[in-house]
């Protein structure tokens, strides 16, 4: 049975627990958040009784995998020591690896353990055609996320336009995936996963929008290269627990999970 430590338990973490429940060849025997309101307690105690609630990884734990679902600072916190000991681990804050020597300090991290991290698609789908076109040359990538206007409230896009009467689509951003990160950093996971599978934070392109006319999150990206030419959208629906968060994380987290623990796995 493979015996798993998980990294929060806010709204992607608690969903994740219960779609882990059913299946019995893994076990969440750790809980690792930083205080522990009774929503937490009464969570955990439906959907993984015999699970341990701590704050960090006890010293003598030894978990098969470490699977993190709370935000960029719990990578420098639980992820690294984590890889560093020897236990490999599953990433949802893909966007953190935006920060200038993330994805080194990972790295390493791995190869001091000699173990693997594996960084998971999330709310994007394509990521395994657009890493395979990657193997020969890529020409461009180019990302497009459409939001609604007030799921924009509280980061840089209301000193570029007034959300609360926008009557027409706005572009709100277009650079790179690395300034995107940097201005809209909770936005951040989708063009930080397409730039880790293609051309990098530099070389990839972002348009975001604010946009009256969708009610989902909107996804799109093209790609073109030796291979040819892709192009993907995606409708995502939000979480119901947290509407600022795609329900696909989490079952790209839990697929992730369940890939490791089968005998087979897609």
């Amino acid at each position: 049975m493979m015996k798993i430590a998980l990294i929060g338990c806010g709204a992607i973490g608690a969903s994740v627990l219960e779609l882990l429940e059913p299946h019995t060849n893994l076990s969440v025997d750790w809980v690792l958040v930083p205080d522990v309101p009774p929503v937490v307690t009464q969570t955990v105690s439906r959907f993984a009784p015999q699970a341990q609630l701590a704050t960090q990884l006890p010293p003598g734990a030894r978990p098969d995998l470490i699977v993190e679902c709370a935000g960029h600072a719990a990578i420098e916190q639980h992820v690294l020591p984590a890889l560093a000991r020897g236990i490999p681990a599953i990433v949802a804050s893909v966007g953190a690896m935006s920060a200038p020597g993330m994805m080194e300090k990972l790295e390493a991290a791995a190869a001091k353990g000699n173990t693997q991290v594996q960084l998971v698609s999330g709310a994007i789908g394509g990521i395994d055609a657009l890493s395979a076109a990657g193997m020969g040359e890529l020409d461009a990538v180019i990302y497009t996320g459409r939001k609604p206007p007030l799921a924009w409230m509280g980061t840089p896009a209301e000193q570029r336009c007034n959300l609360a009467s926008l009557q027409e689509a706005f572009c709100i951003f277009e650079g790179s995936a690395r300034e995107a990160a940097q201005l809209y950093p909770k936005n951040a996971n989708v063009a930080a996963t397409l730039s880790l599978a293609g051309l990098g934070l530099d070389r990839t392109q972002v348009r975001l929008f604010a946009d009256p006319a969708v009610t989902e999150n909107v996804h799109h990206f093209s790609a073109k290269g030796a291979f040819g030419e892709m192009e993907l959208t995606m409708r995502g629906k939000p979480l119901a627990a947290n509407p600022k968060t795609s329900a696909l994380t989490v079952y790209s987290v839990v697929r992730a999970v369940l890939n490791r623990a089968d005998r087979v796995s897609i």
